[in-house]
């Protein structure tokens, strides 16, 4: 059974096939009692000032920290920590993430009960704030709050879905036969339950394949990062595929390197042509005043 029902989602898009589109309206409320709204059960406990929270009934993400606009020009711009619990039927069961405006932070890992960095050098998580005893509470009563939902909305509010959207790029600039690593960025990601694999010439590739936690964007959904550490030769084909298994569907993007222009034959090409173009527009100058001078004397 689905963690609940929301209104469906269009392909590339969560709602609607216009950009981004701004979260709906949020009513403000206490951070001592989080809302929680229909499918994944969800949270956000904004941290330090010039936020809002608030709940948006019928949408993926539903409870998030929000900027308030500034009251003078002079006042500073605002940022947004915020702390992100989801639970839901399909693995993971539960996600945690700390974000500032959007980018994660931490990441907490519930089977290990640990908060992990999203970089190795970020300083450790302070062992006396939230601790795993508090968490595993929140995470309780996430997954009670869902299933009373889901019982609920089951059958009367369409389930919410997003079509996951895979962008794979290079991390440094290609070099043929030199060390790299290929990023595959999945975004539109809803439920959060996806799988990601590589492939080269068809072959699947598991070694040194890496893949970041969940981490909640703007236009309620999710993205996920994948690496893969490559040496690009001619002729390479390297494939990202995205599985939702739940609903048996596959998003696939492909990379294939290709020889750039180094950059002294470009500089060369392109002086060349500007050269070429300032002779014939020269030429083209004379001619016209010795016709000019001829229509003159005639």
């Amino acid at each position: 059974m689905p963690a609940a029902a929301c209104p469906a989602r269009g392909p590339g898009r969560p709602s609607s096939p216009s950009p981004p589109p701004p979260p709906p309206p949020a009513a403000a409320v206490s951070s001592d009692d989080p809302p929680l709204c229909p499918a994944i059960g969800r949270w956000v406990r904004p941290r330090g000032r010039g936020t809002l929270q608030g709940c948006t009934h019928g949408s993926p993400r539903h409870c998030r920290g929000a900027p308030v606009a500034s009251v003078g020009a002079s006042e500073p711009p605002v940022h947004v920590l915020a702390e992100v619990l989801f639970c839901q039927p399909d693995m993971p069961s539960l996600g945690l993430a700390l974000t500032f405006d959007a980018d994660q932070v931490f990441w907490f890992d519930f089977p290990g009960s640990r908060w992990t960095p999203r970089l190795p050098d970020f300083p450790p998580w302070p062992p006396t704030v939230e601790t795993p005893a508090q968490l595993l509470q929140d995470a309780t009563l996430c997954q009670d709050l869902r299933r009373y939902i889901t019982e609920l909305a089951t059958g009367k509010i369409p389930e919410s879905k997003g079509i996951p959207v895979a962008t794979v790029f290079l991390a440094q600039p290609l070099v043929l036969g030199e060390p790299n690593t290929l990023v595959c960025m999945v975004g539109n990601i809803f439920p959060p339950a996806v799988d990601i694999s590589w492939q080269l010439n068809d072959v699947p590739v598991t070694q040194g394949v890496t893949h970041t936690h969940y981490t909640p964007t703007d236009d309620l959904a999710f993205v996920r990062f994948s690496y893969l550490p490559v040496t690009p030769a001619t002729g390479d084909v390297y494939t990202c595929v995205v599985t939702r298994k739940r609903d048996n569907i596959s998003v696939i993007a492909y990379w294939v390197p290709q020889n750039p222009v180094p950059s002294e034959v470009l500089e060369t090409a392109l002086c060349g042509a500007a050269m070429a173009l300032g002779i014939l527009l020269a030429l083209l100058g004379i001619t016209m005043i010795v016709v000019a001078r001829r229509n003159a004397h005639g």
